[in-house]
């Protein structure tokens, strides 16, 4: 085998293993090469598992997300691998889990008496079933309140297949007046209630 056949199949097995997705540095130290030795080994298998270089297309596919590598199931295949691993589970967030998620993805850092200002409804339940799920985090408290604020994890980028929060989509096109999302709201009456 030679050697860059060899870094190849290394890598490949270390990808295979991970648990979240991993930076060409870390997998540059866990094969033991160089940072620009381990990049074009990851590019050549992004190439190799895409059918670029002749071969044919991978059910799976080396994504970058999540500010690393990692391999994952081509998306057209997500139903039969669902069907797999699930085993009749639901994975789903039900309407009010996305809405709140939302939220909190896109203001963040965010109070939970915030997020239920926005959404005119109770979030408690489904901000601890969207920590439960690894999608959301205490990232501080409120100097003001006391309050503790919420953001997105890391496991909610990979998910969405997304480096970081810049590449979320405006808001804007999606809902005109978004800009003006405080003056709607009001600053008052949105007292906060610390947790």
């Amino acid at each position: 085998m030679s050697q860059d056949a060899a870094l190849l199949t290394e890598l490949e097995a270390v990808l295979m293993v991970l648990e979240a997705p991993a930076s060409v540095e870390d997998l540059a130290a866990a094969v033991g090469v160089s940072v620009a030795e381990a990049d074009r080994a990851v590019q050549a298998l992004v190439r190799d598992y895409d059918g670029v270089d002749g071969t044919r297309v991978r059910g799976f596919q080396l994504r970058h997300a999540g500010g690393g590598w990692r391999i994952v199931a081509r998306a057209e295949h997500a139903e039969a691998v669902s069907r797999l691993v699930l085993q009749g589970q639901t994975a789903r967030l039900s309407q009010a889990a996305l809405e709140t998620l939302a939220v909190i993805a896109y203001r963040q850092p965010v109070s939970r008496s915030r997020i239920a200002a926005i959404r005119g409804v109770n979030v408690d339940g489904v901000v601890r079933t969207l920590q439960a799920r690894g999608l959301v985090e205490r990232t501080g408290t409120d100097e003001e309140t006391g309050a503790w604020l919420f953001g997105t994890t890391d496991a909610f980028l990979e998910r969405l297949g997304l480096d970081s929060l810049q590449e979320l989509p405006e808001l804007s096109p999606l809902l005109p007046g978004v800009e003006d999302l405080d003056a709607v709201l009001g600053e008052e009456g949105l007292g906060e209630d610390g947790h």
